[in-house]
Parts: C-alpha cells; structure tokens; sequence
C-alpha cells in the first residue's frame, strides 16, 4: 500500500524500531489487559505499511478475497490501537524517564492512520461489488460503520467494526476503577476521623473533612489564573475526531494579549476567510493547510466538506504535504506552543492530535515546557448563560455559543469550522470574558482563583 501512503521521511520510521526494548520494558500490557506481544510489534513494516492489502487489492473486481483482506485488517488496527491506547499514560507517569522519546508512538499512529485508510478502501470495494451495504450508527461514545450482507452473500459478522465495543468497554473499566479509587479514599478519610476521635475524645474540626466543590471537573486544570497575559491561541480542523486514524488538515493560531496592549510592532498576519472578523487586539495571525493520502482522497469525506468546506479530494497532490510527514511544520508549530500558553476550545482535543503529530510535543509536555488553557471549562464554570437544558445537560458550552454570549460572534453568523477563524473568536471571547471577571472579582480573582497563568502542564515526578 505504499503507494497510496504518501512520501513519508522513511529515517524516522525505521528509528522508531529502536525504541521497541524501552517500551517493553515498562508496558506489560495494552489497554484491554492482554499481554503486549512486542516482537510482533517488531515485525510490523512502519515504511511501507502495516496491512495486508495492496493498491490492486482495493480496485473493484480485483481477483484477491476482500473479505479476508478487510478481516485481517481489521485484527491488525485492533490489535495496534490497544497498545497505542495505553502509551500516551505510560509515557507522562514513566517518572524515571526509562522512555525517553515518544517516537514509536507517534511511528505507530502514523502507520495506523494509513491502514484505517485500507480499511476504508476495503469497505468501499465491497460495496461497489455488491457484497453488503454500509450504514453509520452513534453507540454511546463513538460512531462506527455497520455492515448488512447483501442477499445471497457470505454473512459479515467476522468483519463488524468492533471499535464501539472496546471504547465503551474500556471507558466502562476506568469508570469503575475511579469509583473503586473513590470508595477507597473516603474509607481512609473515615479512618483517620476515627483515629483522631480515639485519641482526642472529640470529633475533628468540620473544615477537615471539606470536599472539593460542588461541579467540579478534571477540565478544571485547563483554567486560566489571574496573571495570564500573552497567549497563542490554536483551532486545528482534522478529517475525524480520532489521532490514531485521522489527519491534521488545518491548523490556524494567532496571538492576543489578555492584559497589556498589543504590540505595536506586531506582524498584521494573514486576513480572516470572512471580511467581517476584524483582527482587533490579536496579532501574529497565521494559517496552514496540511494534505492527506491518496487512499483517504480516493475514499472522500463529505461529512468534513460540508462542516468545513476543504474537500479531502483536492488534498492529495503534490502542492498539499502530510503534516505527519512533515518535520519542518512540526518543528515550527511546537517551538510557537513552547513559547507561552496556548489556548484551544475542548484543549484536550489539539492535546491529543499533537501528541500523536508533533515530533517533540509529547517530549516537551513531559517536561513542564508546555502550558495549555482551555475556553471550555470557562464556559462551564464562570458563564452563567451556560445553562443545562435537556439538550445539553452540563451547558451549552460548544465553541459557537460561548463566542456568541461573550460577543464575539454575532448571533445570526455560526463558527466557521477553520482554523484561523475559530481561534480568533475564541481569544474575542476570552478576553471579553476575563475583562468582566476581573471587574466582578470573579473566575480567578475569585475565592478559588489561583495566581499565575494557571492553566495545565505536566509536573514531573510527585514524591
């Protein structure tokens, strides 16, 4: 299939192998707590694909048995996604740094994506042949395809996409181990009372057993604090809502300043899409369109056209390169995530895409070096128009309604689904928002406001 993977930097790929010792010496196991057969791992071609298809095996009417192809693929995508599922936590809380690079997990997204594209190709060549038909169902966290065997075909049950299972399953087991964790912690709070009443013959003092307050979330990190000042904020528009199989195919920033005044010698960037988005305080903007293969172009994607406008059709010739593939843009783009704070709307969504992109990024994470806001938990916490309804039971806390209650977008116009456009409204809108708090002596200059710029970065190793 290499044919349709693009040009990617074959060095880096094969260096990726070299990593594999460090891994199995720290992850036994993947994430639905099968052992890690590593030296399978070892035998997988990074260069020029991980599946067992070929380009003519994805032609319609080629002579090969599709529905083997597609079920051999598919135990191979399950197979890598349990692992890969599990190196993102095993690398931030490896405190030892036994790990030091973050390579094979990104070498092995980079080869996921290309046989979640075979595999897409499969499904369609099956289709085109008559043999089944494929609908789209939403099961509780994840939207898969679903097969039906067309009359007088072999039954499809072998070649079910199983992604719904296991995501909801192993979200089950996680929920059920914080609620063990949970159990356990008030037990030994309940102990320690205990103890305290044996050995002062009172109970302890009320504020000792203070819990954390009503609402609170684990997206409470990403909050910013009271001395945030210069940020870059970053929208980035993907071909799917998955970093193991889908592409980076926009990435748009720029820079504002929540105190002090834009620099007077700041660049003017490029102009928005839209005449009416004025540029105002940001400064610094900029723009990037990133490619996809050609077997995701051959398979289309109506469902980002119509959201976005950027038909991954057009974005496989030689004028669009991989972000993936591309190790200046990475380069550039986490030297500007190093440099300050950068905000995103639903932050860990950009997180994620990154680690599994941006040569570096997981590496300089670890390290405290990067420092993530997110508009997200502003909304659900210090917006009071960010009420729960039926519809959206924690708030309507999307993108397009937080810009719209702080100003920053009309109410008759909707988020553009770009880049640029939605990192501009979003910086408007938490500017605004800020500049309220700050009056009301609110948000973190309230009770539980914290100083600094406050925000998420990794803090090494807890003793």
């Amino acid at each position: 299939m290499s044919a349709m993977y693009g040009h990617a930097d074959d060095d880096w790929l094969m260096r990726a192998h070299g990593d594999i010792d460090q891994w199995a010496a720290v992850m036994d196991v993947d994430a639905d707590d099968r052992p890690i057969d590593w030296n399978w791992v070892r035998t997988l071609d990074l260069v020029h694909g991980v599946g067992v298809a070929t380009v003519h095996d994805c032609d319609t009417g080629a002579s090969s048995d599709v529905h083997d192809l597609l079920r051999r693929d598919l135990m191979i995508r399950d197979r890598l996604e349990a692992i890969l599922t599990c190196c993102d936590r095993v690398f931030m809380t490896d405190y030892d740094r036994l790990i030091p690079s973050y390579r094979l997990p990104r070498a092995l997204a980079h080869a996921n994506r290309r046989l979640n594209d075979e595999i897409n190709l499969l499904r369609d060549r099956g289709v085109a042949e008559g043999l089944w038909t494929v609908a789209y169902e939403h099961r509780e966290r994840v939207t898969v395809p679903v097969l039906q065997a067309a009359e007088g075909a072999p039954a499809v049950d072998d070649i079910q996409d199983r992604t719904a299972e296991l995501v909801n399953g192993r979200a089950e087991r996680r929920k059920r181990a914080r609620e063990q964790r949970g159990a356990g912690d008030r037990l030994m709070v309940a102990a320690n009372l205990e103890g305290a009443i044996a050995a002062g013959g009172a109970a302890a003092d009320e504020g000792t057993t203070a819990a954390s307050p009503i609402g609170s979330d684990w997206r409470d990190v990403y909050l910013p604090g009271r001395g945030l000042d210069a940020v870059m904020g970053v929208d980035i528009e993907t071909t799917g809502t998955d970093p193991l199989r889908d592409y980076i195919i926009d990435v748009g920033f720029e820079y504002m300043n929540m105190v002090t005044p834009r620099p007077q010698d700041a660049p003017a960037g490029m102009p928005y899409v839209d005449s009416s988005y004025q540029a105002g305080d940001a400064y610094g903007q900029a723009r990037l369109g990133f490619g996809v293969t050609r077997a995701n172009a051959w398979h289309g994607n109506e469902t980002i056209r119509n959201l976005t406008g950027i038909d991954v059709k057009m974005r496989s010739s030689s004028q669009w390169r991989l972000f993936d593939e591309w190790p200046q843009a990475q380069r550039g783009l986490l030297m500007r995530l190093e440099q300050q704070p950068f905000v995103a709307h639903n932050a860990n969504f950009e997180h994620r895409f990154f680690l599994h992109n941006v040569a570096g990024y997981a590496e300089s994470y670890r390290a405290g070096h990067i420092v993530i806001i997110d508009t997200m938990p502003m909304s659900r916490r210090w917006d009071e128009g960010s009420a729960s309804s039926e519809a959206h039971p924690y708030g309507d806390n999307s993108l397009e309604s937080y810009a719209k209650r702080q100003g920053a977008l009309p109410g008759d116009s909707s988020e553009r689904h770009l880049g640029l456009e939605d990192a501009h409204i979003m910086l408007v809108a938490m500017k605004r928002h800020l500049t309220a708090l700050r009056e009301a002596h609110r948000g973190p200059w309230g009770p539980d406001g914290v100083s600094g710029t406050g925000g998420k970065r990794a803090k090494g190793r807890r003793w």
